[in-house]
């Protein structure tokens, strides 16, 4: 995809991929139809807000619905003012979710996709707030999907070396770096809104009274089932990354990927938030609590990033040596 490309020949890539997604959609509705989401009752107020459901599905209902967050994705961003880099993560975590939802072989052949072009009056009439608001829904299912599919990939992998197969485990921790990598740029995606409506317009709906408790990413079960994986992967693959470089080098380098990713994503996650609401305080803190939304995700970075000091290569052990300090303190 042309993700650095001049506007409008990315807009054209990315309206050929939004077809490719569309052509896809088409194929797997047609051995069965997708499933009436609202129609399943939400077991949390963040899954209501976010248009999200549970539900055991066949195969092929899981690929129709993860391709349509792809397909609905895609669209969105034919106009979206994400950066050429957030983009090309992006991309990459989707055409991954496709992959595996499918089980289809990664296509050789670009130019297969046909050429096409969206007629402007399909846009309009639309207005940018309608736009604005789908948008937040629209990225946080992308952030939704690659938790999921990061959390399957990370349960494999971790599934691999305890049967001692680190062979089998290595594309899996690729596979799930990948999704990981597009965290942020899923997140991004989402807050590619202007701020101002953000506080105005989206903020105040997640919130009391407009919902019964203020919502939070530690609400998101996909999120809950990632940082789950990735615990009971560190229990089977705890060594030091110096212990585990000797044992098995390509290992220790696919695990310190996957940490790595890990740790980014939570310090995108504050330069993000810092850009919306600057320093105002989260909707889910305690009143009692003493820090603005900014400070509470630095801290959580400085915690993952301390957890993760001695198992990647180029760890953060300032941090690590302070968090220890305090805990002894």
């Amino acid at each position: 995809m042309a993700t650095h490309a001049r506007p409008v020949e990315r807009s054209l890539a990315l309206r050929q991929a939004a077809a490719a997604a569309g052509e896809l959609v088409a194929a797997l509705s047609s051995l069965a139809p997708a499933l009436a989401g609202e129609g399943l009752p939400a077991e949390s107020t963040s899954q209501s807000f976010f248009r999200v459901r549970e539900r055991e599905l066949s195969d092929q209902q899981a690929a129709l619905h993860g391709v349509l967050v792809v397909h609905r994705a895609l669209e969105d961003l034919c106009e979206a003012p994400l950066s050429g880099a957030d983009l090309a993560l992006e991309a990459a975590g989707m055409g991954q979710a496709v992959l595996d939802l499918t089980g289809a072989a990664p296509d050789a052949d670009p130019d297969s996709i046909p050429l096409v072009a969206v007629p402007e009056e399909a846009v309009a009439g639309v207005s940018m707030e309608s736009v604005w608001s789908a948008r937040w829904l629209i990225g946080h299912q992308v952030h939704v999907l690659f938790n999921i599919c990061a959390a399957v990939a990370v349960a494999d992998a971790t599934r691999h070396l305890q049967n001692g197969d680190g062979d089998a485990a290595l594309p899996r921790l690729a596979d799930a770096t990948v999704y990981v990598r597009g965290f942020p740029a899923a997140m991004t995606h989402a807050s590619t809104v202007p701020a101002d409506y953000y506080m105005a317009a989206i903020r105040q709906t997640m919130a009391p009274p407009s919902v019964d408790v203020p919502l939070s990413g530690r609400q998101h079960r996909g999120y809950k089932l990632f940082r789950s994986a990735m615990k009971d992967l560190l229990s089977v693959v705890p060594d030091s990354y110096e212990q585990l470089a000797a044992r098995s080098p390509e290992l220790a380098a696919a695990r310190g990927a996957l940490l790595e990713a890990d740790i980014v994503d939570g310090e995108r996650h504050v330069t993000l938030a810092y850009s919306m609401v600057h320093l105002h305080r989260s909707i889910a803190q305690r009143p009692e609590g003493p820090d603005n939304a900014v400070a509470e995700l630095r801290h959580m970075r400085h915690r993952r990033a301390a957890q993760y000091a001695s198992l990647i290569r180029f760890g953060d052990h300032y941090i690590a040596d302070a968090v220890a300090g305090l805990r002894h303190s």
